[in-house]
């Protein structure tokens, strides 16, 4: 496939045809590759050190913890649902269009809110490695996912509530 032939082709025809030349490249494999380890990598160390980590705590950075190990699995079963789907795709398993119907079903969720800074700083380090990782893989994942429908590519902008919410936060905690 050929620059050429995405500009010939129409807007629907463009997507579709970078989608199945997309799931079927090796740039794919290597995503899929590195999404999955980091699904093993990430069940490895909640079931392993992060327990240990975690019992170690304080009772309100343990909640967090709980949270965020929470949001992060969330995170990755999207992410590897994705993957199985696109890789689906590309050994003929399924067509791009079912795929497409699919995404319904499998759909990459707007990153969701963060910890409050201070808070998120008193998680053990490999967790938020972790957490970095995943959601830099989601973004990556949410673009092509924009690419491959043909949707504009959209930039992730800040939830304005969540500068409020982390104002009355950090005030209630200095009534406490």
């Amino acid at each position: 496939m050929t620059d050429m032939t995405l500009l010939k082709s129409g807007p629907d025809e463009g997507a579709l045809s970078f989608a199945r030349g997309f799931v079927k490249s090796d740039g794919f494999m290597l995503l899929f590759r590195e999404g999955m380890a980091l699904v093993e990598l990430t069940a490895s160390y909640l079931d392993g050190d992060g327990r240990a980590e975690s019992a170690a705590l304080p009772r309100d950075v343990a909640l967090t913890y709980a949270t965020e190990s929470m949001r992060l699995t969330t995170r990755l079963m999207q992410i590897a649902s994705w993957l199985l789907v696109q890789r689906a795709v590309a050994e003929g398993e399924m067509t791009a269009e079912q795929a497409r119907l699919e995404k319904n079903k499998v759909k990459i969720a707007e990153p969701m809110l963060s910890p409050v800074q201070e808070e998120a700083m008193r998680l053990p380090q490999k967790l938020r490695d972790l957490i970095a990782h995943s959601i830099r893989l989601q973004d990556r994942i949410r673009h092509l996912e924009g690419l491959m429908s043909g949707s504009d590519v959209f930039e992730v902008t800040p939830n304005p509530v969540q500068s409020q919410i982390r104002s009355l936060q950090s005030r209630l905690a200095l009534l406490n």
